[in-house]
């Protein structure tokens, strides 16, 4: 039963991301105008999907819609107080494993600003171990574990502080199975700064006590103040909107299953 309620979200949750959406609406309102008589229905539907995408597609409101989930957590500074941390575990990110490229290209720009993060604050705590998660249901699709593993020891850890966690297949498996090697400890939780809250909530549901370490941050400080792209509609800002509006979905999911 889990693995076909694991297809359905797949399939079905990106409908609800803007670009799909926008792209499903537009559709619907071009077949009403093209193929039926209810013109004034395909309007609505078209000019519904351009408002809607200059919305998403600003800074302004990508940022109001992401900012309350990257703002829930500090960054770890204080690594004096963290000393007693035995482990640093890594959500992954995404990646794609093609042979005939760098590996670094490996993995998404979410698992490499994620690991990233998590070899910075291992070396700042040589004494801990960095565990890495995350595979895919599929079969013959490389554990994304095992590529930031691999990437982890081009950048100098000792493949002694790596622990691979290659069981979890989504972000409400990470607590079970990482539980299994933490146990009872303490240790410090890296992922992307949006997705945090949501990662925070479902370990606290398995009673594990995590440090939050968030990193991958989409709104930022600019230097020097505004800019004049900053008034423009944008790809980034319909990606930040899309990573935004899949974490709340995310939250939602979770609470109507009772993980979190």
């Amino acid at each position: 039963m889990a693995a076909p309620v694991f297809l359905l979200k797949k399939i079905v949750a990106p409908f609800f991301l803007p670009v799909p959406f926008l792209v499903f609406l537009l559709l619907i309102g071009l077949v009403f105008l093209w193929f039926t008589r209810r013109q004034k229905t395909g309007k609505m539907l078209v000019t519904m999907a351009f408002i809607l995408l200059a919305l998403f597609s600003s800074g302004w409101v990508s940022d109001v819609l992401i900012r309350p989930l990257e703002q829930k957590y500090s960054p770890v500074t204080n690594f004096e107080a963290a000393k007693d941390i035995k482990w640093i575990v890594v959500l992954g990110g995404g990646s794609t494993a093609t042979p005939g490229l760098p590996l670094s290209t490996y993995l998404a720009a979410a698992s490499l600003f994620r690991l990233l993060e998590g070899v910075y604050i291992h070396n700042r705590l040589p004494e801990t171990k960095l565990i890495l998660t995350g595979v895919s249901r599929f079969d013959g699709i490389t554990p994304m574990a095992e590529v930031m593993g691999d990437v982890a020891k081009e950048w100098g850890v000792e493949s002694e502080d790596i622990v691979l966690e290659t069981k979890a297949t989504d972000t409400k498996d990470h607590p079970i199975y990482v539980k299994e090697i933490v146990g009872r400890d303490r240790f410090i939780l890296v992922t992307s700064a949006s997705h945090m809250p949501r990662a925070m909530a479902l370990f606290r549901k398995h009673g594990m006590t995590a440090i939050p370490a968030p990193t991958d941050y989409m709104v930022k400080e600019r230097e020097g103040g505004l800019s004049p792209g900053m008034f423009f509609p944008s790809a980034g800002s319909l990606e930040k909107a899309g990573r935004a509006i899949h974490e709340y979905l995310g939250m939602l999911w979770a609470k109507m299953r009772g993980q979190i």
